[in-house]
């Protein structure tokens, strides 16, 4: 439902336009809100750093699974 808060760890579902075609992607709350963080320092839509990052991504790696990467590497730097 819009406006009701996640349950911590759930499955939040979104829908994005990449490369001219609609996607959805599975995200548990915190790293939306993550990604919506680096977006934000980025000065840029949370749409436009799924783009990008889908546009970079290795060939068979899921987009859920890059924008997770993308997250953990901002945030703990260290763990490559």
């Amino acid at each position: 439902m819009i406006g009701v808060p996640a349950k911590p760890g759930r499955l939040v579902k979104r829908s994005f336009s990449l490369a001219g075609h609609r996607t959805s992607v599975a995200l548990e709350q915190e790293f939306w809100a993550a990604l919506s963080e680096i977006a934000a320092t980025r000065s840029q839509p949370l749409s436009a750093l799924v783009e990008t990052t889908d546009a970079a991504r290795e060939p068979g790696q899921p987009l859920a699974s890059a924008l997770r990467v993308l997250a953990l590497r901002t945030f703990r730097p260290g763990d490559r």
